[in-house]
């Protein structure tokens, strides 16, 4: 029998079992059915659609975004302007969320630094930083 079990589909990808058949209910891959076995049987344009899957999920898409990819992708003359905008907005969201990291690396940087890490007889000057969010310096 041709194509590729679900396990060689997740051996060749990276992508877990359970994950791919999660992917099958959301509609991101094709159910392939089963074959007069019960095995469920992929083709390359499976394997192909789940590495792209796959690749979007590294970069940080969300699933809604990585189906409008993949709609996109099956029109690619028309996918231009909008496969630009999704991307473009996955770069806004990383940039906004290392903008709040900086800002969290900065506050503990803080944080640690009024602490020795020997309290001896007085409060733990990290764990009063924390209970207190009135303390901070800023948002974060």
């Amino acid at each position: 029998m041709q194509g590729h079990s679900i396990g060689a589909l997740s051996r060749r990808t990276g992508v877990k079992v359970t994950t791919i058949r999660f992917y099958e209910g959301r509609g991101l891959i094709a159910d392939p059915g089963r074959t007069v076995g019960g095995q469920r049987r992929y083709g390359d344009a499976d394997l192909h659609r789940l590495s792209f899957i796959a690749h979007a999920r590294q970069l940080g898409f969300d699933l809604d975004a990585i189906a409008e990819l993949i709609a996109l992708h099956e029109t690619p003359f028309d996918a231009h302007g909008d496969a630009h905008r999704i991307a473009s907005e996955r770069i806004a969201e990383i940039r906004e969320r290392i903008t709040r990291l900086r800002r969290l690396e900065a506050e503990l940087v803080r944080v640690v630094a009024a602490c020795d890490g020997h309290c001896d007889d007085r409060p733990c000057q990290v764990l009063e930083a924390l209970a207190d969010h009135e303390a901070c310096h800023g948002e974060h």
